[in-house]
């Protein structure tokens, strides 16, 4: 899962001695370089510091408008009289992360503060939704297809699920086929669909930004799948179905698996 470090040298070392496996970390040593990173790189979790530059709290009230879906941890500095106001304001955007620098950064606190914040993130909101439709595939298959929710674009075809699995193609068809689902290839492009809708719903976010984030070398590959799997045009995704409805709407359509008697599944 890929953590925005948008904080000092100093807090930036502390975070990388931190993060184990499960995270990787994209620095951003300026607001500028912060926004482009969450609109380009698939970030599940920003970690800044309100007084980066000099920005007093702003920058982050600008990513929290932005970008309301994405969870927000506050590293800061020691706590001054000028920081107690801007950690107020951040509290009426409803930021309740806060680590401050070389009292409450310890190594263990950092990891399990980014551990809760990570059952908030895109993918796995997502993943907690879509597990029951998933249950009857095989535990290879399963697993690959929920690692590539984890990480959506960085596994896009039936090769690489296959490649993953440590099967076949044709051995995935099958799983799927007598799982009563569709194809490796529509259960991916449909949960990146879920994604992508999911994303749209932030203001922040251009269609493009989305499609980039994903893995479309295109955009209108977007465009086809929002309409294949949810009926609807990218820009039609931001305005219309929450997300738990775009989430019933592929589950019932798409992941529902169908019954076949034994004589045609075998």
């Amino acid at each position: 899962m890929l953590v925005l470090a948008a904080v000092s040298d100093l807090q930036y070392q502390r975070l990388r001695g931190a993060v184990g496996a499960a995270f990787s970390l994209a620095r951003a040593a300026t607001w500028d370089v912060a926004l482009e990173t969450i609109r380009c790189r698939p970030v599940e979790i920003a970690v800044v510091d309100p007084m980066l530059g000099g920005a007093r709290g702003q920058e982050v009230e600008r990513l929290r408008v932005l970008f309301p879906s994405l969870p927000l941890i506050l590293y800061t500095p020691m706590m001054t009289p000028e920081l107690a106001p801007v950690l107020l304001a951040m509290g009426k955007c409803g930021i309740t992360r806060v680590v401050l620098s070389r009292t409450e950064d310890h190594p263990d606190r950092l990891r399990d503060l980014l551990g809760a914040e990570a059952l908030h993130a895109t993918s796995n909101r997502l993943l907690a939704q879509l597990t029951t439709a998933l249950a009857p595939l095989p535990p290879a298959l399963r697993w690959v297809l929920e690692d590539a929710m984890r990480a959506p674009g960085t596994v896009q075809t039936i090769q690489q699920v296959a490649a993953r699995a440590r099967v076949d193609r044709g051995t995935c068809a099958r799983w799927c086929y007598r799982a009563g689902l569709p194809s490796p290839r529509d259960i991916l492009a449909a949960t990146r669909v879920l994604y992508a809708h999911r994303l749209l719903k932030d203001p922040g976010f251009t269609i493009e930004d989305v499609a980039k984030r994903l893995g479309y070398a295109q955009t209108k590959t977007l465009q086809q799948h929002a309409r294949r799997y949810l009926g609807l045009t990218a820009g039609e995704m931001r305005l219309s179905l929450t997300a738990d409805e775009a989430t019933a709407h592929i589950v019932q359509d798409f992941l529902t698996p169908v019954r076949r008697n034994a004589a045609s599944a075998s």
